[in-house]
């Protein structure tokens, strides 16, 4: 037999998180469509240009960083699952360890950062680059403001400020960090791998 919390989790009609926060991401949705257009249509203008800046870049550490972010966004995902079942302390320990997913991809992007101004190759290098960091460097800036969300959520969630009828900020948090995995998912293979 269900009780009337389960059934509220399980309605069809219940929206995750804040209105707030739905807006704020459509918000910085569509930011980031006009960049990767902007991309996408520089890219179709100047083919040679990217194809040959495109292989400057390590594919592999994009791949890395990928996996890194869907890491992290599972392990939010999970602790959102824990605050449902009113294990608000098991899902503190699942954000920190989206924390530390994420803190691989800053590892990880800083370091490819620092290997490309070594290189040479920073915004003014060409269009293809200037965009790269337009793209890249907005995102990093997502990633750390998700990060900080996680780390604000999982001292909540340690605090048992959360529970399966009070989520809706870690919802809301949990979506941003979701909408930052989604952006990389179409910035991956755009910038690193596409020709």
């Amino acid at each position: 037999m269900s009780t009337s919390a389960e059934i509220r989790v399980a309605s069809p009609g219940h929206l995750p998180g804040d209105l707030a926060m739905w807006f704020f991401i459509l918000a910085e949705l569509s930011v980031f469509a006009i960049l990767i257009l902007a991309f996408a249509v520089t890219q179709a203008l100047y083919p040679q240009m990217f194809s040959e800046s495109r292989q400057l870049l390590d594919s592999s550490t994009g791949l890395e960083m990928t996996l890194s972010l869907l890491t992290a966004g599972l392990f939010a995902a999970l602790a959102q699952e824990q605050v449902r079942q009113s294990r608000a302390r098991h899902g503190a320990w699942y954000l920190l360890a989206a924390l530390l997913a994420a803190s691989v991809y800053v590892v990880l992007k800083l370091t490819e950062y620092v290997h490309l101004v070594a290189s040479g190759l920073d915004m003014e290098h060409n269009t293809f680059f200037t965009l790269y960091w337009i793209l890249t460097g907005f995102h990093f800036l997502h990633v750390l403001l998700g990060m900080f969300i996680l780390g604000w959520l999982a001292l909540r969630c340690r605090r048992r400020l959360y529970s399966a009828d009070n989520r809706s900020g870690l919802e809301s948090g949990v979506l941003y960090w979701h909408m930052v995995d989604l952006i990389w998912v179409v910035l991956f293979p755009l910038v690193y791998v596409l020709n």
